[in-house]
């Protein structure tokens, strides 16, 4: 398999690595609030957002690097 061909494979790994990671975090999130620390869980959903937004744009170079030529 050519270096090339690894690359979005990588990509889309790293990218669902991402919100698995996001996900965790949300748990423990919602966890800490329940347990008193707002202020905690208001900034970590703070930092979550940034995730959110490059979302969709992960999502469409992905889709164009593994669209056939």
């Amino acid at each position: 398999m050519p270096d090339s061909d690894l690359l979005p494979s990588l990509l889309f790994k790293i990218s669902e690595n991402q919100l698995a990671l996001e996900a965790a975090i949300m748990e423990l999130t919602l966890w800490v609030e329940q347990r008193g620390s707002a202020e905690v869980a208001d900034n970590v959903r703070g930092a979550l957002q940034t995730i959110d937004k490059n979302e969709e744009f992960i999502k469409m170079s992905l889709a164009v690097l593994m669209s056939p030529e």
